[in-house]
C-alpha cells in the first residue's frame, strides 16, 4: 500500500514538472517569435550564394555563442554547428537548417525584399530566398535559444547544424550535407537522431506534412555526348547525325520509365533538360551534347535504372553509328525518413501543433541533400505549411522563382515542432 502510495506521489510529482517544463517552453516560443521573425527579413534582404554565406554564418555563430553554446565555425566552408550539453545524460539529437540563396531576381513586393547581387558562374545575378532557407536558419536560431533556455533540465546533447550550399555548390567547388558529413558533423558527439524540415509554399500555414521510408527523391545529373560525322545538310548520307540519334536516345530514355520501371514500387523520373548541337541551318555537326536529371526513390531501382541508361544510350548509338559517352553524377541520395522514428515521433508532431494539422503525403520527386544525414543516423525530414491561410495551393508560387512567397507567421510551427521533438526524443515528455 505504501509502495502504490508513493509510486503515485512520485507520478503526480513528475506529471506537475513536466508540465511546467512544458508552459516554459510554450513561453518562451511566444517571447521570441518576434525576434525570429526579424532574423528572417534580415536575412531575406541579404542573402548569399552557396559556399558564400559568410555574413549569415557570423550572424548564427555570434548568436549562438551569447546563448553558451559551443560553436564551430568553417565546417565545409561556411558551416556553423552549435553543441548544446544538457544537464543531464541522454542522446545527442541533431537540428538542421539550410543557409544559402539561389541566384534568383526577386519580384516579390515586400519591404525586406532582396535587392543583392553576386557573381555565379562568372555572371552577375540578383540574389533570392527563392526556397525558403532564410526561414530554416531564423527557425533553428529561435529553436537554439529555447533549448538553451532549458540546458539544465535537457537530457541529452543538442546539435544545430547550419548548413551552407544545400542547392549545390559552385563550379568546381565541394560543398553542402555531403561535405559536412565527410568532415565529421555527426560524429564527436555522435548523433543518435536527426530531424530537419523545408518550408513550403504550396501547403497552408500551421500544418506539418510527412512520409515515412522513401520520402524525396535521389538527384542524379547527367552529362551525355553524342559524336557523329559532320556533313552538308543536303548530303546527309556522307555523315552521321548526332541530332538525329540524340532524338532517338531521348525517346529510348522515356521507355526506360514507361516500359522498363516497376512503377507500383516508387516513381523514376528521366528528364532530358539540354541539348546543344550545330551552329547553322545546312550544316550536319559533328557533336551534340545532353544535360538532364534521373529521380528514383529506391535506391536499387535507382542502380537498375543506371545501368538501363547507360545500356540504352551505348546500344542506339551504336544501331546509329555514332559513339556516345555518358556521365551520371549523383547530388543527392533519397531521402528515407526512418519508419520506427517517423512511428516514435509522430505523437510528438501531433502534441505539438495537433493531430488535425499533421497529415502523411505521398513521396516527392524533388531532391534534399538532407538526405546524406541519413546515412549515419536515424533521419526525419518534414514539410512545414508556409502558404497565407485560405490560398489556392494550385496558384501559389512554385521554389526557385521570382515570385516566391512564405509567411513569417508559419515559423512559430516549426520552432514548436522542433522543440517537441527534442524533448520528447530525450524523454522529457
Amino acid at each position: 500500500m505504501k509502495y502504490t502510495l508513493l509510486t503515485t506521489t512520485l507520478l503526480s510529482f513528475s506529471a506537475i514538472l513536466n508540465a511546467q517544463l512544458k508552459q516554459k517552453i510554450e513561453t518562451a516560443i511566444n517571447r521570441i517569435e518576434p525576434q525570429c521573425i526579424a532574423w528572417r527579413q534580415e536575412i531575406h534582404k541579404h542573402p548569399e550564394l552557396g559556399n558564400r554565406e559568410v555574413n549569415t554564418a557570423k550572424l548564427v555563430a555570434d548568436h549562438l555563442r551569447k546563448l553558451g553554446i559551443e560553436v564551430k565555425e568553417g565546417v565545409a566552408k561556411t558551416g556553423v554547428v552549435g553543441i548544446l550539453r544538457g544537464g543531464k545524460p541522454g542522446p545527442c539529437v541533431a537540428l538542421r537548417a539550410d543557409m544559402d540563396a539561389l541566384p534568383v531576381t526577386e519580384r516579390v513586393n515586400i519591404p525586406y525584399a532582396s535587392k543583392e547581387k553576386a557573381m555565379y558562374n562568372g555572371q552577375e545575378v540578383g540574389v533570392m530566398h527563392a526556397c525558403g532557407h532564410d526561414t530554416h536558419v531564423a527557425m533553428l536560431m529561435s529553436t537554439a535559444e529555447v533549448l538553451a533556455g532549458i540546458k539544465n533540465e535537457l537530457k541529452g546533447t543538442v546539435k544545430f547544424i547550419f548548413q551552407p550550399a544545400e542547392e549545390g555548390a559552385p563550379e568546381g567547388e565541394e560543398g553542402g550535407a555531403a561535405l559536412m558529413v565527410k568532415e565529421g558533423v555527426m560524429e564527436n558527439p555522435k548523433v543518435d537522431a536527426v530531424f530537419g524540415m523545408h518550408i513550403e509554399s504550396a501547403i497552408e500555414e500551421g500544418t506539418i506534412e510527412y512520409k515515412s521510408g522513401s520520402f524525396m527523391a535521389a538527384a542524379d545529373f547527367f552529362t551525355i555526348k553524342v559524336k557523329g560525322k559532320p556533313s552538308h545538310g543536303s548530303q546527309p548520307w556522307l555523315g552521321i547525325d548526332p541530332i538525329a540519334a540524340s532524338a532517338q536516345i531521348i525517346q529510348g530514355l522515356q521507355n526506360i520509365v514507361s516500359r522498363q520501371s516497376e512503377l507500383t514500387k516508387a516513381p523514376v523520373v528521366i528528364t532530358v533538360g539540354k541539348i546543344q548541337s550545330g551552329v547553322r541551318n545546312n550544316i550536319i555537326p559533328e557533336e551534340a551534347i545532353m544535360l538532364g536529371t534521373i529521380r528514383t526513390l529506391d535506391s536499387d531501382m535507382q542502380k537498375k535504372v543506371h545501368e538501363q541508361f547507360r545500356h540504352t544510350i551505348k546500344t542506339i548509338g551504336d544501331a546509329s553509328g555514332v559513339s556516345t559517352e555518358v556521365i551520371i553524377d549523383t547530388k543527392t541520395l533519397v531521402t528515407y525518413n526512418e519508419p520506427a522514428l517517423v512511428k516514435k515521433m509522430l505523437p510528438s508532431l501531433e502534441t505539438a501543433i495537433g493531430a488535425k494539422n499533421v497529415k502523411e503525403r505521398e513521396w516527392v520527386t524533388g531532391a534534399e541533400d538532407f538526405s546524406y544525414y541519413g546515412t549515419k543516423a536515424p533521419a526525419f525530414f518534414l514539410y512545414l505549411g508556409g502558404m497565407p491561410k485560405g490560398n489556392d495551393p494550385k496558384t501559389a508560387p512554385p521554389h526557385h522563382t521570382a515570385d516566391f512567397f512564405v509567411t513569417d507567421s508559419a515559423m512559430k510551427t516549426g520552432i514548436q515542432a522542433f522543440c517537441q521533438l527534442v524533448t520528447d526524443y530525450m524523454g522529457m515528455k
